[in-house]
């Protein structure tokens, strides 16, 4: 039981970590209006471990 315990305390904390970068992600664009696009970055993403890697996708205004 103590192990299912220290589960559930490290899935909340996963979660509050998760939902508070949200909340500085959000500000962040309200307040810069940088942003990526989702095609660029998951084709980004496809790429690591590839030789070479792309270039990361570049912020849009």
């Amino acid at each position: 039981m103590h192990e299912e315990i220290q589960d559930y305390v490290a899935r909340e904390k996963a979660k509050k970590n998760f939902k508070q970068e949200a909340i500085a992600s959000s500000k962040a664009y309200q307040e810069t209006g940088l942003h990526l696009k989702g095609a660029e970055v998951q084709a980004w993403l496809n790429s690591w471990g590839s030789n070479p890697k792309k270039e990361d996708p570049p912020c849009y205004k």
